[in-house]
């Protein structure tokens, strides 16, 4: 029998489960620390905050992973603790400890929930000592907060001294922390290095940089696939929060490929103009997950880094990206937005370059950043439209004397050009890609 198998014969301890009259009469804090390892990863075991001797599951010359969860206005059990557990086993052996303070985060009152995480991360730090104490090294402890649970982790890298190995914060939240001082939320001194997602800024999440490095998915507002309007009801209140856990969770699981282009704005992110990471070779441009800490002495070293990505609304969130460089040679200047589309077969997927009209002129080199939802391989023709938003006058003619497509993250596949193509604004032009001359 497997131990496993043994397990489930085996009574385990469950991640505490309260409902909205628990939430209505208010909790008092109560942490419990749940232990999964590779050989009980479906039974969590309580384990006790002083006697470790007594915890033969808990090896601590492994890597420990902490989970620390938010805010539980309905005191429900997190519905990803389970996948993030499973994940982050596969990724090394190590301890994964889930930090139930649901008591104490499942209030009405947010201010009593935000009032709780000092007292929790006075409590975790005692048993991270304790750990220390016991032969623990804090370099090979990584703590993952999510939401209320980013500042927590904080507080408990700042008891401390900032020696914890890593922090990991999923869109730290915002409300009572958006004039926070360093010492009062996450900040990249509360660890050794410090790794910040975020998805939610203009609502529950908070602004700003906070670690060494800062992922912002979308700009780190307005996600794609979530409600736009109030009358979704709570999905429209948390789906942009909620989405910095399945982007970490599907980081994990390689199923997505998240790369990060350093830039001071998302905007001129979108306009192509932070597409390389010089400052990051040998390696490539950081990536979202578990293994961006293989990032770490860089960024330390650079300071605090903002990276930003777009995804797409499902699934496996990845967008495939290229950079598009044309000339253009038009006798007349031309503002107007882009479509471009890619075909195989049948099939087609197309991106609008459409935050900001593009400058059209004469003899002019214009770069552009196009993000598809669809990673169609086979390329077999392009279609380009530029629209000038001319529905009166004439339909002036734009001639591109190149055009050259450089996918970024697939450098496996061919350069696609093509040269010297006269079409006429608000019109579609097809054609089919051809090896780049390198002398043009």
């Amino acid at each position: 029998m497997s131990s496993q198998e043994g397990n489930r014969t085996e009574s385990c301890d469950d991640f505490t489960d309260l409902n909205l009259s628990h939430c209505f009469m208010g909790t008092s804090l109560y942490v419990r620390l749940l232990l999964y390892t590779r050989s009980n990863l479906d039974c969590g075991r309580e384990i006790s905050h002083h006697q470790l001797s007594s915890q033969p599951l808990l090896d601590l010359h492994r890597p420990t992973a902490f989970v620390i969860h938010g805010y539980r206005p309905t005191g429900a059990p997190p519905i990803w603790i389970n996948h993030l557990v499973h994940l982050l086993a596969e990724q090394e052996d190590m301890n994964v400890i889930v930090v139930d303070w649901n008591r104490g985060a499942a209030n009405l009152n947010y201010f009593t929930a935000v009032t709780y995480t000092r007292d929790a991360a006075q409590n975790l730090t005692g048993f991270i000592k304790t750990m220390q104490e016991e032969g623990a090294s804090l370099s090979s402890i990584h703590l993952i907060g999510v939401s209320l649970g980013a500042h927590l982790a904080g507080f408990v890298g700042a008891n401390l001294k900032g020696k914890i190995g890593r922090i990991t914060g999923l869109d730290p939240a915002g409300p009572l922390f958006t004039s926070a001082t360093p010492e009062e939320s996450l900040d990249p001194s509360d660890a050794m290095f410090v790794d910040v997602l975020h998805t939610d800024m203009d609502l529950l999440g908070l602004r700003g940089a906070h670690g060494h490095i800062d992922f912002y998915a979308n700009g780190g507002v307005d996600q794609p696939g979530c409600p736009k309007t109030i009358f979704a009801g709570k999905s429209y209140l948390v789906c942009n929060h909620q989405r910095s856990m399945f982007l970490f969770l599907c980081a994990l699981n390689r199923t997505c490929h998240l790369t990060g282009y350093p830039c001071s704005s998302y905007t001129h992110f979108l306009e192509g103009r932070c597409l390389q990471c010089e400052a990051f070779k040998p390696a490539s441009c950081p990536v979202l997950g578990y293994n961006v800490s293989q990032w770490r002495d860089t960024l330390v070293r650079l300071g605090q880094t903002k990276v930003f990505f777009s995804t797409t609304g499902t699934l496996p969130y990845k967008k495939l990206v290229y950079r598009v460089d044309m000339v253009t040679w038009n006798q007349y200047l031309r503002w107007g937005v882009i479509y471009i589309r890619l075909h195989s077969g049948r099939n087609f997927t197309e991106a609008r370059i459409d935050h900001k009209r593009i400058r059209l002129e004469q003899y002019t080199s214009t770069r552009l950043l196009a993000q598809f939802d669809e990673d169609l391989q086979h390329i077999q023709k392009i279609s380009i439209r530029i629209n000038t938003r001319n529905i009166i006058g004439p339909r002036y003619k734009i001639r591109l004397l190149r055009i050259r497509f450089t996918p970024l993250e697939n450098p496996e596949r061919p350069l696609m050009c093509c040269y010297d193509i006269v079409m006429e604004e608000n019109m579609e032009v097809q054609f089919r890609p051809l090896p780049c001359n390198p002398r043009l």
